[in-house]
């Protein structure tokens, strides 16, 4: 297990990420029962994001109090947000350990692949019988933020890569299917953070392109085919690098310091 010593400018990266953070500006004691839950709400989502830009990687370890501290709440509004990262498998919780960032097997990585590869195959077959104008413009909009995002390299880059896939699920308006999606993406974001090898963000990019004029054309073969090696590439850049050197954490820290 990695133990990185979490100080202020990582979590101050996302404590000031915008105007959700102003539930916290009232103190902890005068918080109302909604305001509790939804500066819980706030924790799960940032550490969430942390998570999935890979500011913090497989194997960190969150103690509540170190997470209450920097986001200015109590340890009552960090637990939820821990057991609901816990519900989706981005976070392990132990008994008389904590928490810590959930570290996927080169075996349990396999598997969520092949499992990602026939959830996403159902997801297209849907989307290119109901995918109207509209929602490919959203589709689009989301392809001009990666591309924006490409200077980034790295976390910004990463997020989006996965949300693209999350907004095609969304789209289906099945709601257990863009769930099921949700989280396998996520779980895909911890694998990639553990094992993949340094790879250009515009590949995603221009696959995602490829995806959206397939589904354009409403050729279901065509369009699943297309995804199914697009997921095979990202598969492929995650190829079992075990010996995958861990980043220097002063470097991350200072690089988000500089963003906050």
């Amino acid at each position: 297990m990695i133990v990185y010593n979490l100080d202020d400018e990582i979590f101050g990266r996302y404590r000031n990420a915008g105007p959700v953070w102003s539930i916290l500006d009232r103190p902890v004691g005068e918080a109302t029962l909604s305001e509790k839950s939804s500066r819980s709400d706030v924790v799960y989502r940032l550490l969430r994001q942390a998570i999935l830009e890979q500011a913090l990687r497989p194997g960190t370890k969150l103690a509540e109090d170190t997470i209450a501290d920097h986001f200015k709440v109590s340890r009552t509004s960090v637990r939820p947000a821990l057991v609901r990262l816990n519900a989706e498998d981005i976070l392990d919780l132990r008994a008389n350990k904590g928490a810590c960032v959930a570290e996927p097997t080169l075996e349990e990585a396999r598997d969520i692949f092949a499992l990602r590869r026939m959830l996403e195959a159902e997801m297209i077959r849907r989307l290119v019988a109901d995918l109207g104008s509209a929602e490919v413009k959203r589709l689009e909009q989301h392809v001009k933020q990666e591309e924006a995002a490409l200077s980034d390299h790295g976390p910004l880059s990463i997020r989006l890569a996965g949300e693209f896939h999350i907004l095609l699920a969304e789209l289906t308006g099945s709601q257990a299917l863009a769930r099921f999606v949700r989280e396998i993406v996520s779980r895909c974001s911890l694998i990639l953070a553990r094992f993949a090898r340094l790879h250009s963000p515009e590949c995603a990019v221009d696959e995602h392109v490829q995806i959206i004029r397939a589904l354009q054309s409403r050729d279901t073969a065509t369009a699943e085919r297309i995804m199914l090696e697009h997921l095979h590439a990202v598969e492929l850049r995650a190829e079992l690098d075990i010996d995958k050197t861990e980043p220097d954490i002063s470097a991350v820290l200072q690089r988000y310091a500089r963003k906050g």
